[in-house]
């Protein structure tokens, strides 16, 4: 379910230098036999972005619960059955708010429109990049089917339930930052309730180890370019 990671492969094995965000990922690449010297564990710079984008983002009111959903695999019936989710969390808990960031893709914009209203759920377009580092902060837990945020809130320390079957992070899960929860209404609302009522649950998965870097990974792959430059001068 993850058409992009062609181009990935494609570039790791036109690369001379392929810098592994963990060591999970870097065991993938010896198992394609890229695994010598030009392969190194760095963290990734995902988090070193969004640690920046945080020191410098506007502040939110907090306590939402955040909520994108993009993915194609999840177009039509189980899209629909997603946002109904968020709707029915909305309603069940006079505590949660929640916001639905609305992909600009037209099969989410027409899923989304048809999403009966509810005070307690805001639909919003999608927001320049420090102020929505800002929302996602500020929120009580975040409920998406995207890859890349999953490291953001990460390394933010914001709680995920994965609205998919399976995760291309899956380091995520293991350190138990994140949860799977699949696309069906009643474990999403499950899930999501028991994060918003049981404290210590809360706390376990935003405090977290963060597998994803430690926000200095430009750094590492910055001398790890210079030193191999040096090596071929």
């Amino acid at each position: 379910p993850f058409p992009e990671e062609n181009n990935r492969v494609v570039a790791d094995h036109l690369s001379a230098l392929r810098f592994a965000p963990t060591r999970a990922a870097l065991a993938n690449l010896r198992r394609e036999g890229l695994g010598g010297r030009g392969s190194s564990v760095t963290g990734n710079t995902a988090v070193d972005a969004v640690r920046w984008a945080a020191a410098r983002a506007p502040r939110s009111e907090p306590g939402y619960v955040l909520a994108t959903f993009h993915r194609r695999e999840s177009f039509g019936a189980p899209l629909r059955r997603m946002l109904g989710a968020l709707r029915l969390l909305a309603e069940r808990r006079p505590d949660a708010r929640v916001v639905l960031l609305v992909h600009p893709n037209p099969e989410v914009r027409r899923a989304a429109r048809a999403l009966k209203a509810h005070p307690r759920l805001k639909l919003r377009a999608p927001l320049p990049y420090l102020e929505f580092v800002g929302l996602l902060a500020r929120c009580r837990l975040l409920i998406t089917d995207s890859g890349g945020l999953q490291e953001e809130a990460a390394a933010l320390g914001r709680p995920v339930l994965v609205a998919r079957e399976v995760t291309e992070r899956p380091e995520l899960v293991e350190a138990g930052a994140g949860l799977l929860v699949g696309r069906e209404p009643g474990r999403i609302v499950r899930e999501a309730e028991r994060l918003l009522s049981d404290g210590a649950a809360w706390r376990r998965m935003s405090k977290a180890r963060n597998p994803f870097g430690d926000g200095r990974a430009g750094e590492r792959i910055a001398g790890l370019i210079q030193e191999w430059l040096r090596r071929r001068a």
